[in-house]
């Protein structure tokens, strides 16, 4: 069994159980959002996406996240679209994912783009997840109150120490503490909680509900997808994992099977996303372990308790969730110092900048044109340098007077 788990990449020890939490900032909002906004079934939603978790961590043996769909996750809550809808965005964009991968356009798109651009894609993704988690502290008011900025310091502090001392499990000692927030300000509510499981109906949607998820989910969320959950989620498996690196056409078959086999029983558009493999790192998840082991428990909470959990969930302290994304966020900044040139420093913050200010996409477009005539100008001046030292060289052998006989 031991050598099992080692050829797998599987452990299960103290550090990789809290690491598997560090994704939480990002996976319970959107979920609870999707359940509460939309109508889709929390309880299928969780297990789903315990399930693509175990496997996930099973064949990649990293700690992989699986996380909902952002743009379609944001479009559907911010306009309160219906379930089928969002369903039908999940499905197309598995379809789209899986034929880039089987034709092998998304190895030609990743061999393709510079190191600073995906960089700076990461740099962004960064941010952005440091600004989100600010946001969610200052959520929680400024008041003497256990949900407030004044805990969320408490527990920054708290993190820091956590990553000096490796006995500290942060991600598993802060989510504990939301818990016990919850239960402290809500004592009824495990009343609400009730057993059983509804299990899901395979079913399509609608032509209609096809073409509205298309336009208003599926065409906004590819280009992250490609971006975030693929190339960019690749190139920090290598910077992380460099005896275990995710190949991109991997990541895009498992990110479009997801889809096309959840989705269809009410689970979420799902995606694997750089942020959350730097979250579950940065709190000490190193194998596949970590996600299995996050996965099961989904399965089990969604199999006793189904939708009912919901009620849990909203309740969730935000200042807990937001210094889990605060450090998500920094570890994404992290990675990208190893752009040492002035040359690669200017393209990735550029590519950064665009896409925090217009979108990913721009961002991303306007970064690879910039990587192009960059490197079209570097060339062009190391072509002039060969052949001016050749003609130096040859003048300095064939005029031996001094420069005072020369500049006279």
């Amino acid at each position: 069994m031991i050598s099992i788990l080692k050829r797998l990449n599987l452990r299960f020890g103290r550090n990789e159980i809290s690491g598997s939490l560090g994704d939480l900032g990002i996976f319970l909002p959107l979920a609870a959002g999707l359940s509460a906004r939309c109508g889709m079934n929390f309880g299928h939603i969780l297990f789903f996406a315990g399930a693509m978790n175990m496997t996930s961590g099973l064949i990649f043996g990293i700690p992989i996240p699986v996380q909902p769909m952002k743009v379609i996750a944001a479009v559907a809550i911010a306009e309160g679209l219906d379930a089928e809808t969002i369903i039908a965005a999940g499905i197309l964009a598995g379809a789209i994912i899986l034929l880039l991968a089987l034709t092998g356009l998304i190895d030609i798109v990743s061999k393709t783009i510079p190191k600073p651009v995906i960089r700076g894609l990461q740099l962004a993704i960064g941010i952005k997840l440091v600004f989100t988690g600010i946001e969610m502290i200052n959520k929680a008011g400024y008041q003497f109150a256990p949900d407030s900025v004044f805990t969320a310091a408490v527990l920054f502090v708290f993190v820091l120490l956590s990553f000096k001392y490796d006995k500290i499990p942060g991600a598993l000692s802060l989510f504990a503490f939301g818990i016990i927030l919850v239960l402290a300000g809500n004592p009824g509510v495990f009343n609400t909680l009730g057993f059983g499981w509804q299990f899901p109906d395979f079913h399509l949607p609608s032509t209609q509900n096809f073409i509205d998820g298309f336009w208003q989910g599926t065409i906004p969320q590819i280009p992250l997808t490609i971006l975030n959950s693929v190339i960019a989620v690749s190139a920090l498996s290598v910077d992380l994992f460099p005896n275990r690196p995710l190949m991109p056409k991997r990541v895009a078959v498992s990110v479009s099977l997801m889809n096309l086999i959840a989705c269809p029983f009410g689970g979420m558009p799902m995606c694997h996303g750089a942020g959350g493999l730097a979250a579950q790192y940065r709190f000490g998840a190193r194998t596949g372990g970590s996600v299995v082991f996050l996965g099961f428990a989904k399965m089990i909470l969604a199999i006793s308790f189904g939708g009912s959990l919901l009620a849990i969930i909203s309740l969730y302290p935000s200042s807990v969730l937001g210094v889990m994304l605060l450090f998500a966020g920094w570890q994404m900044v992290a990675v990208c110092a190893d752009m040492k040139t002035k040359s690669n420093i200017v393209l990735t913050v550029l590519t950064a900048g665009i896409c925090l200010a217009i979108g990913t996409a721009a961002g991303f477009v306007i970064g690879f044109i910039f990587s192009l005539l960059l490197f079209k100008m570097i060339a062009s001046g190391n072509r002039r340098r060969d052949i001016i030292k050749p003609e130096l060289k040859e003048r300095s052998k064939e005029d031996t007077r001094c420069p005072e006989q020369i500049t006279k």
